[in-house]
């Protein structure tokens, strides 16, 4: 396994201790972690019908917990103006197919992501060899696709992010192809995704406990280190001041940057697994 990056428990950004909760971090910024992975609100309470946004769509079976998660932020039957992707994974489109449709709703993502969301193709498998329980398991997960075809469009070329003003995507590849997060520079705000965690999503017991730890993208399903190496390097030159990840829990503040930064300088050696298929494919 990789070394460990601790955050202490002062940075998290969510002050909750329920996990079956919807937990607001900024006033139009709330999460729900739905088992191993999180989806993000993005709209201020009560804005309702098509006044928020959806961030990624969960594990399969989870579509009445973001059903009611929604209804409790944002009114009943308030549906969104748009689902973003941050990319196509089994965890983030589980229940993506039934939500687009139930709630007549666009569904947008880079253009590399595409194949994965539109029915035409299957993610490489995923890498057991990395080390840890969930990575041991990750041969049964899901590799898509999913297919959304008549409700996908394409996020525009100029970074801007539509139903989402003061945001922008940024390009993250690395454990996806066509992997983005999501920056909204007035207040230093970062949807991450995957393309850094804040839990050892390798491990079931991280998993389970959610300590804060800075850790690279989950180590299973992360075929382009390189990539994702850069993706770090980039957001952590922002400097945000909050992070939502796609796994573990929000993080803010110095401590968190300094961790960020940590995780940039050393990526080698804390992120990039020391065993499995990928391991030995990255430069220094």
């Amino acid at each position: 396994m990789t070394q460990q990056i601790p955050l202490d428990q002062s940075a998290r950004a969510d002050a909750g201790t329920r996990d079956d909760a919807v937990h607001e971090i900024a006033p139009d910024l709330a999460y729900r972690r739905l088992a191993i992975v999180n989806v993000v609100f993005v709209g201020e309470r009560d804005a309702g019908d098509r006044g928020w946004v959806l961030i990624d769509a969960g594990l399969f079976g989870t579509k009445s917990l973001i059903e009611s998660a929604a209804a409790e932020r944002f009114g009943e039957n308030a549906r969104p103006a748009a689902i973003v992707m941050t990319h196509g994974h089994f965890d983030h489109v589980g229940v993506l197919e039934e939500l687009a449709s139930l709630w007549d709703v666009p569904v947008y993502a880079h253009p590399l992501e595409q194949p994965y969301l539109d029915g035409t193709d299957s993610y490489p498998p995923p890498d057991p060899g990395v080390g840890g329980l969930i990575a041991l398991s990750s041969p049964l997960f899901p590799r898509g696709p999913v297919n959304v075809c008549d409700r996908l469009q394409l996020l525009p070329e100029d970074g801007s992010v539509p139903s989402l003003p003061g945001w922008r995507w940024i390009g993250t590849p690395g454990h996806a192809p066509g992997h983005v997060s999501l920056w909204r520079e007035r207040d230093r705000a970062l949807i991450v995704g995957d393309a850094f965690v804040t839990t050892a999503q390798e491990s079931a017991y991280a998993v389970l406990v959610q300590e804060p730890e800075m850790h690279g993208p989950p180590m299973y399903f992360t075929p382009d280190w390189d990539s994702a190496r850069e993706s770090v390097r980039r957001l952590a030159a922002l400097e945000p001041e909050l992070v939502i990840t796609g796994h573990g829990r929000p993080m803010r503040g110095a401590a968190m940057r300094q961790a960020l930064h940590k995780l940039a300088t050393d990526f080698d050696d804390v992120a990039v697994p020391k065993r499995g298929r990928h391991a030995l494919h990255h430069s220094p």
